[in-house]
Order: C-alpha cells, then sequence, then structure tokens
C-alpha cells in the first residue's frame, strides 16, 4: 500500500491511499467513502479487488489526515476528486461509491461524464420515498432503552469522548442486519470514525437536498457508463426497494444480497465479494 498527501489547487492536502497495481487494459479504480463527515473506512473493500486492477482510496477534505475547516459544497467536492484524478495521472477511472459516496459519484458523473468508464454504487444512492421506511426500521431495531439513552445523548451540546462514542454506537447499530453482532459492528465504528465532522454532515446533507440527485435520474441515465451496477443488502434499514426503483429508472442491473446490512462486505463477505469482483473485472476492462 502506498499512502500519500496530495495537495489540492486551495493548499488544502488530501490523505489517500492506493493498493494493488497498474494493469494493462484496465482502469483503475477510485472509491468514494460515505458520511459525509466520517473518514474513508473502505479498505476491506478495496482489499476484495485490488489483486485486479489499481485502487485508490482517499479522506475526503475536512475528515481523517485530511483537515479543513471551510464551508462544504457539492461542487467543491466533485472539483476534488477531479483533481485527484490529474495527481494520480487518470483520464478516466471506474467509481466505487458507499452510502453518501454513492451522491457524491453520481454528483462526479454529471459533472464529468467523459471522466467516469464505470459506476458501482453500494448501498444507495436510495430513490425516494425511503426515509419513513428507514426511520421505521431503526426504531424497530432499538429497544426502548436504547432509544432514550440516544435521544438523551442527541440533546447534549458538548458530548464527553465517552458520550459521543456511545452516541454514534447508538446511531449506527440499525445498519447491521445481524442483530446479534450490530452492537459490536457499531462500536468499533464509532471508536475509528472520529471526529465526526458534524458542520461538514449539515451542510452537505442540505446540498443535496436542494439539488438532489432524484432530479436528475434522466442525466443519469444518459451519461451512465455500460454494466454500471447497484448493490444493496436486502437487511438494511433503508429499503431495497428504493434500489431497485432507481435501478429500473437508470436501466442498469441491482443485486441486492441477502441478509446483508448497509455495510454488505461485513455480514454477507461470499456472496458481496463475488457481486463486487464480476462487477470490478467488468468494469474496469477497457476490452469490454
Amino acid at each position: 500500500m502506498i499512502a500519500a498527501m496530495i495537495e489540492s489547487d486551495d493548499g488544502t492536502r488530501l490523505r489517500t491511499w492506493t493498493t494493488g497495481s497498474v494493469v494493462p487494459r484496465r482502469f483503475p479504480v477510485v472509491m468514494m467513502h460515505g458520511g459525509p463527515g466520517v473518514p474513508d473506512y473502505l479498505a476491506p473493500v478495496a482489499g476484495i479487488i485490488d489483486d485486479l486492477c489499481l485502487v485508490h482510496r482517499y479522506d475526503q477534505r475536512g475528515t481523517g489526515g485530511s483537515p479543513w475547516e471551510g464551508e462544504h459544497t457539492i461542487a467543491r467536492h466533485v472539483h476534488d476528486l477531479a483533481l485527484l484524478l490529474d495527481a494520480w495521472g487518470h483520464d478516466r477511472v471506474v467509481l466505487v461509491g458507499h452510502s453518501f459516496g454513492t451522491n457524491m459519484a453520481g454528483y462526479f458523473l454529471l459533472a464529468h461524464p467523459e471522466r467516469v468508464a464505470g459506476l458501482i454504487q453500494i448501498a444507495g444512492p436510495f430513490l425516494d420515498p425511503w426515509r419513513e421506511a428507514d426511520q421505521e426500521a431503526q426504531r424497530a431495531r432499538r429497544t426502548d432503552g436504547q432509544q432514550i439513552r440516544l435521544d438523551e445523548l442527541d440533546a447534549i451540546e458538548s458530548r464527553t469522548d465517552a458520550e459521543e462514542i456511545e452516541y454514534l454506537t447508538l446511531s449506527w447499530l440499525t445498519d447491521h442486519a445481524d442483530r446479534a453482532r450490530a452492537w459490536d459492528w457499531a462500536l468499533a465504528s464509532a471508536r475509528t470514525l472520529r471526529p465526526i465532522n458534524y458542520a461538514m454532515n449539515t451542510q452537505l446533507n442540505a446540498a443535496k437536498k436542494a439539488d438532489p440527485l432524484e432530479s436528475h435520474v434522466d442525466e443519469l441515465r444518459e451519461r451512465l457508463p455500460p454494466g454500471a451496477v447497484i448493490i444493496g443488502g436486502a437487511g438494511d434499514s433503508r429499503p431495497a426497494a428504493a434500489l431497485r426503483r432507481l435501478g429500473t429508472r437508470l436501466n442498469c442491473e441491482v443485486v441486492i444480497v441477502p441478509g446483508a446490512g448497509h455495510n454488505p462486505w461485513l455480514e454477507a463477505p461470499d456472496q458481496f465479494g463475488a457481486a463486487l469482483r464480476a462487477a470490478v473485472d467488468r468494469q474496469t476492462s477497457r476490452d469490454g
């Protein structure tokens, strides 16, 4: 693995990682993590495919090893990715987005379709209506005591480190279909994906609502590269039906992995890995 800091045009230094190797006649992959407001966590996903091609990851500005303060916009983050592609020396890449990273990949495709050779979306984006079903599933997956405690912690203006870990664990445990392991997985994420950039989260979610991808579905379909695929988990609190609706609108393949939640590589590694590798193998090929 090669770790490197790449400087953007405004002086912001973005932390990046590169695994795998250059393979003749194959496009590289760039992974886009979700959040918004958390650092990259997709190393395990990169490990599934980096024997097939070159794989890049990065901490989005304002997260992890890419410190920055300022107003977050979709356009700024799209511009960052374009600059990273230039720095890596790639004209075209296959984008692999997860969760909110699928939205960012979609916005990048709208802005720079000529640079997107392939698109693999994991656990998103979700076509409305989906939020009410998600909220109902989240509530059903928490005990009454857990919900009361989450509400208490949410009302605290400045949480201690221990309180923040508990708050994030209670927030994220509903992402997992395997209820026996959900707490441990959520706790592991809460301990490592901090600090959360809450300003970034608020600003980018507001930007997404102001200019939703739903209003650009026709444009996305026109720009969608051949072989694009959406991969979701049947046990995600966010309804798989919303992914299927989007797939129908985009005329692209949708793979729903049984027994998997929002992070399908955790709960169904074999099935998810097979689906991801097949999609990467197909889309990175310059001969396909």
